[in-house]
């Protein structure tokens, strides 16, 4: 073998240059490796990643967003890979962040001068420090550590004063950055100006007066007024157009594209004999950006005994309301959440007298709620209640709705916004203290709403009856009533594989349990004719039956029927979605309720004192028929989410726990928050979701598994070392016969 003379290999140059080269390499790769950072994420929910919205929300930052990590040094176990965890995800923020983000940590363990300064500053920003546990040299020890952090946004200053742990942490920071850039970065960073368009006709001002619609010349300044005011507030980000359909033939174009109220009448004779000729004229505003866009309505109609149909204004104050949270909507920073406050639902806060027990309510759920968005308690009394509101929650009514009242949820519904529905079948009615103490429960009355027939129209069926299930939650019986478990069948375990997991926001939820259910009937028929989706989100188990008529949710008295065929798995939650068919439609505008007309009639007086306004039955244009109106009602609407569950008790605060970290309640808020557009913020809240049972199988394949373990394994080991051993001679004979 012919030897380079150059790098003689056995000589101390060939070594100390072999050392030298290997040295270098490491180098090498040591400096890649800091400039090149990137890392695999192996785990199924990808916990350790950043999750998409959590990118874009650091990567649109438009001022600076400084993070101040105070961690003490040299934690014990399991508390040092909290801090590494927590470095880890802020370094993977400011990869994928701008120039506007930079975090830096600091050390307030110790004595020494630089300690005390960061423990100083770290108890300035309210971060005071937290006891944990170690364990060193056998020995249990307690130690004060710092483990907090506080975010700095303009003004803005968020803290989490102790991260003792990692879940959920990603979600926490991103909903924090989210909620202090939200609105500024959004605004600043729009590739357009939202165009705000206001579609009214010069003819309409002829029949104004005969409608209590005076000062309609005036509307064009005021509504410039209102926009300019907004535009002060929102950085000059908003684009100001008025319309005249009557005198530009493109206007009116756009007004019947955009379908734009439209208002028709006949020729008539007013009372001093005037005659005012036939037309018909458009009212209504338009705001758009990027292809989303959101009509409003200018002038409402209200159908009232007596009055008939009255046509009313909307006010300078609604105006400015709805206006402001409709340009919120279409940029996507809506974070106010409507929740009914009336026909006996579920509060949100409970209340209780001094010496009384805490009646029962969703407080849980409104302080979760409360975190992300803006819970607003509203009532059905007009469609401006409703105005600002994308996503309504109505959760156990037990009073009646009037016609009226559902037209108004219809109309919500039909104009591309989302409701959701908790519902509970039957009231319960408590005991006296007299019936408690001669052992009487309570009663269960069924509910007749009026809300189960609009439910149907769409599809959904609720049946007067609760879900019962054998996978159920079971709860311990103290020692002197015989121990054990007892199974509360009223309370349905729901498994994974009940899950739908094709929807991703509650793909990661392994389990949950339900509360006095009732089934849900999905009509197929009913469904397929006004083109709707609908999905069953989750379901009881198969050993599931019915309770009827009489309701006695004593578990005492609860046995599971003998017959095979009262079985089956019921849908529990179910969500809809497409464009919404009128319930309607073809029918009269319903008529306001009797209690609702002497407000009817003040709003009338406040804006017209006209005898026009006061007799309605000397108005030839309203009694004679003479006016006919397009728009100001809804058939067919845009694309909205209807979401009905069974159950009402699974908001109370006794299911939804105040922290939010068990699947019921990452349940509820992930449904809240596919509601309002935000499906990747739910997955990001469950992906760390830490309840993962075991599946359950049955007792033989329990007994093969176990088999398998105990005598497979070793058969396989004896079946590989003989396999080995006739290879190793076969070999041998082979060699013996080549050289023999």
């Amino acid at each position: 073998m012919k030897k380079n003379p150059q790098f003689p290999q056995n000589g101390p140059l060939g070594r100390y240059g072999k050392v030298l080269l290997y040295v270098l390499v490491v180098v090498l790769i040591n400096l890649v490796g800091v400039n090149l950072f990137t890392r695999f994420d192996l785990t199924a929910n990808r916990v350790y990643s950043l999750s998409p919205v959590s990118r874009e929300v650091v990567a649109t930052l438009s001022e600076p967003l400084t993070f101040k990590v105070f961690f003490s040094a040299n934690l014990p176990a399991p508390y040092n890979g909290v801090e590494r965890y927590v470095h880890d995800l802020l370094q993977e923020y400011a990869l994928a962040g701008n120039q506007y983000f930079n975090y830096q940590f600091y050390n307030p363990g110790g004595d020494d001068e630089s300690a005390l300064i960061n423990q100083e500053q770290a108890r300035s920003y309210g971060i005071q420090p937290v006891q944990i546990r170690a364990i060193e040299q056998d020995e249990v020890k307690f130690q004060k550590a710092y483990m907090g952090l506080v975010m700095i946004h303009g003004d803005l200053v968020e803290t989490l004063p102790a991260i003792t742990s990692t879940e959920g942490l990603e979600y926490r920071l991103t909903t924090a950055i989210k909620r202090m850039n939200n609105k500024i970065s959004r605004l600043l960073a729009l590739p357009e100006k939202v165009k705000i368009e206001l579609f009214l006709s010069s003819s309409l001002q002829a029949v104004g007066p005969y409608l209590n619609l005076n000062g309609l010349e005036d509307v064009p300044r005021r509504v410039a007024e209102l926009v300019g005011r907004l535009n002060g507030r929102l950085y000059e980000r908003l684009d100001y157009e008025f319309l005249d359909p009557s005198s530009s033939t493109a206007a009116a174009t756009a007004a019947v594209d955009k379908q734009i109220m439209e208002l028709k009448w006949k020729e008539f004779r007013n009372r001093q004999g005037q005659i005012i000729p036939e037309d018909h004229g458009y009212a209504g505003l338009r705001i758009s950006l990027s292809g989303e866009s959101r009509s409003l309505p200018l002038i409402s109609a209200v159908k009232v005994p007596i009055f008939g149909t009255q046509y009313m204004m909307a006010s300078v104050e609604e105006l400015e309301e709805i206006l402001n949270v409709a340009v919120e909507d279409v940029i996507g920073i809506n974070e106010k959440i409507g929740y009914l406050s009336s026909h006996g639902t579920l509060p949100l806060e409970a209340m209780a007298m001094p010496g009384q027990p805490r009646s029962e309510a969703a407080s849980h759920f409104n302080v979760l709620l409360s975190r992300e968005y803006a819970p607003e308690s509203v009532s059905l009394e007009k469609m401006s209640s409703l105005a600002g509101i994308r996503t309504l929650i109505i959760a156990r009514p037990t009073e009646k709705f009037s016609d009226y009242e559902l037209y108004l949820l219809d109309q919500f519904l039909l104009r591309g916004n989302k409701l959701a529905v908790f519902y509970d079948p039957f009231d319960e009615l408590k005991p006296s203290q007299q019936q408690m103490m001669m052992g009487q429960g309570p009663s269960y009355v069924p509910v007749q709403t009026g809300l189960e027939k609009l439910l149907a129209h769409h599809g959904v069926k609720i049946e007067p009856a609760y879900v019962l299930d054998q996978e159920c939650f079971k709860q311990q019986l103290p020692q002197n009533q015989g121990g054990g478990e007892q199974p509360i069948y009223f309370a349905p375990l729901i498994q994974s594989r009940h899950i739908n997991k094709d929807y991703p926001f509650i793909s990661n939820i392994k389990g949950l349990v339900m509360l006095k259910a009732a089934p849900l009937e999905l009509d197929a028929d009913a469904l397929k004719a006004r083109g709707l989706t609908a999905t069953r989100l989750f379901s009881s188990s198969d050993k599931s039956w019915l309770m009827r008529g009489r309701v006695d949710l004593n578990p005492m008295f609860m046995q599971p029927p003998a017959e095979a065929d009262a079985f089956a798995s019921h849908t529990l939650a179910a969500l809809l979605e497409g464009s919404f068919g009128s319930y309607f439609s073809g029918q009269p505008l319903p008529e306001k309720p009797a209690e609702k007309i002497a407000e009817t009639q003040d709003e009338a007086e406040n804006q017209d004192d006209s005898a026009a306004a006061k007799a309605p039955s000397q108005n030839p244009l309203l009694t004679e028929g003479l006016l006919e109106s397009h728009g100001e009602r809804l058939e067919t609407g845009r694309p909205g989410a209807l979401l009905v569950v069974g159950s009402a008790d699974i908001l109370r605060d006794n299911i939804v726990d105040e922290a939010g970290s068990t699947p019921n309640a990452q349940l509820l808020m992930n449904m809240i928050d596919y509601l309002n557009g935000r499906e990747e913020q739910a997955v990001m809240r469950s992906k760390t979701q830490s309840f993962n049972p075991l599946v359950k199988i049955s007792p033989e394949n329990r007994a093969l598994i176990k088999g398998a373990n105990l005598i497979g394994l070793p058969l396989l080991v004896v079946l590989a070392g003989i396999m080995a051993w006739l290879k190793r001679g076969a070999r041998r004979r082979k060699l013996k016969q080549r050289f023999s």
